[in-house]
């Protein structure tokens, strides 16, 4: 595929274009117009041709006769044009400058910035290329930080968190010369032996669609456009497998699905959405007019781009099978609303256009696409006049400076602390009743285990050396990753520490764990380090492409479990992983269980900080941990038939509900009410179809040490027209309190959250009986209160409430209140 031209400086290249138009006469380079009408000036002087050419993009750096990114890569990819070619008459988009290769940040910026010059003077307009990226666990490029996955983010249970982290996160993406970040991924997980599964932020939709929309308005005001990902039904693909059928269906859709994509549009303001590779009873969402166009764009309100999944217009032609030819799958997407063909073009170009000139595609349908991409353009700034695609220089580096180079520094101190905060707040106590946790000040310590030793196990698939870095092995890390065995070196310096590796992570070679156990016999406490080696497309065991047969161990990790648990010596297992893993039958033999998902590059201090007790765990599960490997699909928000039954010899219970997770510290949940009566067990509350109540109690730290609580709200619907989970988050507040202090917590619950899809397909409130309650988990309820909703069934949409209203007193110290 296509490289960036090598240039000596930094002058536009070429001759001006035949045509060219000066920029006096530019009224869409006038930022006081508002930026539709910008766009829709420009759009009435452009060829069809130069209006077609902002509608894909070209993967620049990739090469599709090297070693594949993806599976199609080479087969999708057309022949490589001359780069000349290939800007004449504009570009819509740059594909991944930064994330193909390992680019030094200052080097790439100036080729990039080098390239936007030569783009937009080979166009009449002189409009430039829209440069994306991955940016799913920080900015997806060498020497940029990496952060937790989203996995973790659900587990933090800290929406405030992930906003700083997303902000970080844009800062770095414009600091280069990017515009775009493809992120945050909002599927919601419904079978964990997915690969994608760390990707996602959980298996519930009020959690994802929370965490979701904190990250996309961080990364948004930064400058950045946001990209949902995957509109939608992606991770309901059966068996858990990658780009799978989906079975889903119309309530699933409505009330689980695709609430977080509604959620981020409509209270996080995304400006992009990119289309799912799967298909929902047999329509691929890339060529479904009804979800792109009717929900997202007429009933949604949604105003920004939607762009497709790498090669996906393709699949609709070599994988799905719903068009015949390049060109007929092309007509497919952008009929159905898809705006931009990436990673580079194939079905759009001049096939597009063949399809216009032919008739098969209205020319209305590309002015459409046409002015979405330039209204966003216009409002990024990119066709104001004196616009300089070279961002402002960044601040020297005050550092050693080897990470960033030449000043640019992609992995400062700040982002690094964000990075650990995230990753403390997000790993789970599972499990301690060994009381093995925190350990002893000056432990005689076995670290055995795959993931300990290595820096990688820290990381997902869309971490850049995950993602990239491994194919070019010359290169460094590129950023500080400590293992967990140099991290609890660190950590507790007076720990005498052996090591053994027991197995590698999928591999079935045993031979290791005799010595493996030989160590933990030594020990006093044996710390097996177990999980997931995150990669691409079947090179890994967590990932897109990576999906599970069951929910086992990979590998020969479990054997060497049960051999370590059989030493004698007390075992804590900490999980690095992408996915739950069934523990049943040996949860109850191990002294400790500590869960982190893929916690990034400052993920071995903080749960070595865990492990010493210097970091009071404070994170709660995001997915549901299964007690046998088989028990697939079984989230939390299932109806009563969903969970155990007397008619059934399956009993889907997990070992870990969601929610759950235990602390150093205790707390108490005092003087609970709903609408300002105490908690009785008495009448319900009544209120109407279309009136709030509130819910709150008091949240005391009764232990030694400081520590979060994360308390849970849950809404129960006993009785309704079509069968209804036993129980669905609808509010969460994380709550810091020192020894012996106290805050009050308070949730403001609309009716509209009560709203289900009817058997008509109309979403309704209707008046009944309801439970809100307040829990530790989603089966751990510590109070509940009683609800009557009166008054007339109501048909609610996209305008009803989202989320409830949370309030946090300041805190007070033990045996005082305000």
């Amino acid at each position: 595929m296509t490289r960036l031209p090598d240039s000596d400086d930094g002058r536009r290249a070429g001759a001006t274009p035949a045509g060219a138009v000066e920029e006096a006469a530019a009224p869409w380079r006038d930022p006081s117009l508002p930026a539709v009408e910008r766009a829709e000036r420009l759009l009435r002087l452009m060829t069809l041709e130069e209006k077609i050419a902002q509608l894909h993009g070209i993967w620049v750096g990739a090469d599709a006769a090297g070693e594949k990114v993806a599976p199609h890569q080479d087969d999708l990819s057309e022949e490589p044009l001359d780069w000349d070619e290939i800007i004449a008459g504009g570009l819509g988009q740059l594909t991944r400058p930064f994330g193909t290769a390992p680019v030094d940040p200052a080097a790439g910026r100036r080729a990039l910035a080098r390239s936007q010059r030569e783009i937009a003077a080979a166009n009449r307009f002189a409009i430039p290329a829209l440069a994306h990226e991955e940016c799913l666990a920080g900015f997806a490029a060498w020497t940029a930080t990496i952060y937790p996955v989203p996995l973790a983010w659900g587990a933090s249970f800290d929406t405030e968190l992930v906003g700083l982290m997303a902000a970080q996160i844009g800062e770095n993406l414009r600091r280069v010369g990017v515009h775009q970040g493809l992120a945050p991924v909002l599927d919601v997980i419904r079978d964990p032996r997915w690969g994608r599964t760390e990707e996602t932020i959980g298996e519930d939709p009020y959690l994802v669609g929370t965490v979701g929309t904190a990250y996309v308005r961080g990364l948004q005001s930064s400058g950045i456009i946001a990209t949902l990902k995957h509109l939608a039904g992606y991770s309901a693909s059966r068996a858990g497998r990658n780009l799978a059928p989906a079975s889903v269906g119309v309530r699933e859709m409505a009330d689980v699905l695709l609430p977080p994509f509604e959620m981020a549009v409509r209270a996080g303001g995304a400006r992009s959405v990119m289309h799912a590779y799967n298909d929902n009873d047999g329509i691929p969402p890339a060529a479904d007019h009804t979800l792109l166009t009717e929900l997202l764009r007429d009933e949604w309100g949604f105003g920004g781009t939607v762009v497709s999944d790498y090669y996906g217009v393709s699949f609709l032609e070599t994988l799905h099978g719903v068009a015949d030819s390049p060109g007929r799958a092309g007509v497919l997407a952008i009929a159905a609303g898809v705006d931009v063909e990436l990673p580079t073009v194939r079905c759009y170009g001049a096939r597009l256009t063949e399809a216009v000139r032919s008739g098969d595609v209205p020319e209305e349908l590309v002015d459409r696409a046409a002015r979405r991409v330039l209204t966003q353009k216009c409002e990024l700034g990119m066709l104001d006049a004196g616009w300089t695609p070279l961002p402002e220089e960044p601040a020297p580096d005050a550092g050693d400076g080897h990470r960033g180079g030449e000043g640019i520094d992609l992995d400062p101190p700040e982002y690094r602390e964000l990075a650990r905060r995230l990753a403390e707040e997000s790993v789970v106590l599972l499990a301690n009743g060994g009381g093995a946790l925190p350990l002893a000040r000056d432990p005689r310590l076995a670290v055995v285990g795959p993931s300990a030793a290595t820096s990688t196990a820290m990381l997902g698939c869309y971490s850049f050396p995950s993602h990239v870095g491994s194919r070019f092995p010359e290169f460094s890390l590129g950023v500080e990753i400590p293992t967990l065995l140099d991290a609890l070196r660190a950590e507790i310096p007076g720990a005498r520490v052996e090591y053994q590796e027991g197995c590698d992570v999928d591999g079935t070679d045993t031979s290791g764990i005799e010595e493996a156990v030989a160590a933990a016999r030594s020990a006093e406490v044996c710390v097996a380090v177990l999980g997931d080696r995150a990669d691409l497309f079947g090179r890994g065991t967590s990932g897109e492409g990576c999906d599970a047969e069951d929910l086992r161990l990979p590998g020969v990790q479990h054997e060497l479990l049960e051999a370590l648990v059989d030493s004698g010596t007390p075992v804590v297992l900490v999980l690095l992983a992408g996915r739950p893993y069934a523990l049943g039958g040996i949860a109850d033999r191990l002294a400790a269980v500590v869960q982190a998902y893929f916690p990034g590059e400052e993920g071995g201090p903080a749960v070595a900080g865990v492990l010493s007790g210097r970091v009071n765990p404070s994170g709660r599960l995001p997915v549901s941990v299964p007690r046998t490997p088989g028990a697939q699909p079984a989230p939390y928000l299932g109806p009563p038939l969903a969970h155990r039954s007397e008619v059934s010899s399956v009993d889907p219970t997990p070992l870990y509900p969601f929610g759950h997770g235990l602390s150093y510290t205790r707390f108490s949940w005092e003087d609970p009410h709903v609408a300002g009566r105490a908690l009785d067990g008495a009448e319900p509350v009544v209120a109407g179809t279309d009136a709030a109540v509130t819910v709150d109690c008091t949240i005391r730290n009764v232990g030694d040490v400081a520590g979060a609580d994360i308390v849970q709200l849950y809404l129960s619907d006993p009785v309704a027209r079509v069968t209804r989970p036993a129980r669905r988050l609808v509010g969460y507040a994380r709550v810091h309190l020192e020894p012996g202090a106290a805050r009050e917590v308070e949730f403001t619950v609309h009716a509209d959250l009560a709203a289900y899809t009817g058997p008509d397909g109309r979403r309704i409130v209707e008046p009944g009986d309801l439970e809100l309650s307040l829990a530790a988990s989603s089966a751990d309820v510590r109070h509940t209160a009683r609800v009557r909703l009166e008054g007339a069934v109501r048909t609610v949409d996209h305008t009803r409430n989202l989320t409830s209203e949370v309030w946090l007193s300041a805190s007070w110290p033990a045996a005082a209140r305000p």
